[in-house]
């Protein structure tokens, strides 16, 4: 395995003229939590599609345990073990949280490995078996974030991408979520790319933390340097800390 799992660099991005991502570098090495902080159309969700290929990066290159990624096919990147849990969630409705789960192993393409996969999510997020029957528009907004999350797990990813997880979520359910992603982290040595809204919850979980501003890195750090960083503090964390303390949201 590289020493970077992901390198992106200097990658710049458009939607049609429209320039969104302006030089954008950063690395994820095996075995970290990496968070991407910043505010509402910064880029983040553009860059970690842009990994995927949609939108294509119209200049720099996208590494992935050290083979150039950026001009392959979405479905190829997929395949080399980079799999997303999107902002939104973007469950299949109509599908039963079984079938979600199934069409998420799709991506390893082992059914070798399947029931031992399938157990995982279930101890992860008990839940889920709980409800395997159910349609997945059904379930509470918590649920289809822990589904989306255990779709994105039977893929069998060697780097996890998860979009603003704890978007729209009650304070217990943000603690859960990223209780979840620091189990995987700790006792799987799972990889997680993580963008967040929440730069409190996100760098108190991250290894390292980078803050983008209107499409470009303006400052990186490990998570508790970012934390205490008073520019950092100002622009994203007023009130954050001591809000999360009343609620007792310790991720």
């Amino acid at each position: 395995m590289s020493e970077k799992l992901l390198e992106i660099k200097k990658v710049t991005c458009c939607y049609g003229v429209l320039p969104i991502l302006h030089g954008v570098s950063l690395d994820i090495r095996p075995g970290e939590i990496v968070a991407l902080i910043g505010g509402n159309g910064a880029g983040k969700t553009t860059l970690m599609m842009t990994i995927f290929g949609r939108p294509r990066a119209k200049e720099g290159h996208i590494l992935f345990d050290g083979e150039d990624v950026t001009q392959l096919p979405t479905h190829k990147i997929a395949r080399l073990g980079i799999v997303q849990a999107p902002e939104g969630r973007r469950i299949f409705s109509r599908m039963t949280v079984l079938e979600n789960l199934q069409m998420g192993a799709i991506i390893s393409d082992d059914p070798a490995y399947f029931a031992k996969d399938l157990e995982h999510v279930y101890t992860l997020f008990p839940l889920l078996k709980a409800r395997r029957y159910q349609r997945g528009g059904t379930l509470s907004g918590g649920e289809q974030q822990m589904l989306a999350i255990a779709r994105a797990l039977m893929g069998r990813p060697k780097l996890l991408l998860l979009d603003e997880p704890s978007l729209g979520l009650a304070p217990l359910i943000v603690k859960q979520i990223f209780a979840a992603i620091r189990a995987l982290n700790a006792d799987y040595g799972l990889t997680v790319f993580l963008v967040e809204q929440s730069a409190y919850h996100a760098l108190r979980l991250a290894h390292r933390g980078y803050v983008m501003v209107n499409g470009r890195i303006t400052m990186s750090g490990s998570g508790a340097e970012l934390l205490g960083s008073p520019e950092v503090q100002a622009a994203y964390l007023e009130g954050g800390a001591q809000s999360a303390g009343q609620q007792g949201a310790r991720p």
